[in-house]
């Protein structure tokens, strides 16, 4: 933890189970004695930094707690007490916290935590450790290769679907523009038949029209009064 970051651990007990949380790695568990305090119901003293009880004290805890603790604590919490709070903002609670040493306020809270790199042994995308890559990623060509396969026939299959839609979409058009260019620019005419043989229209006229010869013969007739 002396790295100089910002870590936050986390320790919970149940019974003689404790558990230690540090950081994002998977918590710790530890099992105490069946000679310790299994209700931890009457705890006499919580020490922050360095522990100054006289008398016989433990092996590990003197190893450890004779250099002391040089840095920051920014939360400290037991169950619903908050003593570092307490001795900083003189609440209710400061009567039952005492300070040996020099306790500074400080804003080491605020600062970023970045977290350290994982360990080659926890870290699940670490290769350097196996001896081949296709211990861990096997590679089957046989599978590359009908997935291959099957996305070659979801293409053709859209591409037959596409030339179906298209082939469609252009004999509409083909019918459309010779039907519109079969009936542009016809008519029907009242010419006489044989009209193209006659020797004039008014010919053509009498060849098939009896009574058109009577109208001229009337028409020419003189009227005197």
């Amino acid at each position: 933890m002396a790295n100089g970051q910002p870590h936050s651990v986390n320790v919970t007990r149940h019974g003689r189970t404790v558990v230690l949380k540090l950081d994002h790695y998977p918590p710790v568990s530890y099992h105490l004695p069946s000679s310790s305090d299994t209700l931890l119901n009457s705890p006499k003293s919580l020490f922050l930094g360095k522990v100054i009880e006289t008398g016989k004290i433990d092996q590990e805890i003197h190893k450890y707690n004779t250099p002391g603790f040089t840095g920051c604590l920014s939360r400290v919490q037991f169950n619903q007490l908050a003593p570092l709070k307490a001795a900083l903002r003189q609440t209710n609670a400061s009567a039952h916290v005492h300070i040996q040493g020099q306790l500074v306020e400080s804003n080491c809270g605020a600062s970023p935590l970045t977290l350290s790199p994982m360990s080659s042994a926890t870290d699940p995308w670490h290769l350097d450790h196996l001896d081949s890559a296709s211990a861990d990623f096997p590679y089957n060509p046989g599978q590359g290769q009908a997935i291959r396969n099957g996305v070659n026939r979801n293409s053709a299959i859209i591409g037959g679907v596409i030339a179906v839609v298209i082939f469609t979409i252009l004999c509409t058009l083909v019918f459309l523009i010779r039907y519109m260019f079969r009936h542009k620019g016809t008519y029907h005419t009242n010419e006489a038949k044989g009209a193209e043989s006659a020797e004039s229209a008014d010919a053509a006229i009498m060849n098939n029209d009896p009574n058109f010869t009577e109208t001229i013969d009337e028409s020419k007739k003189e009227w005197l009064i």
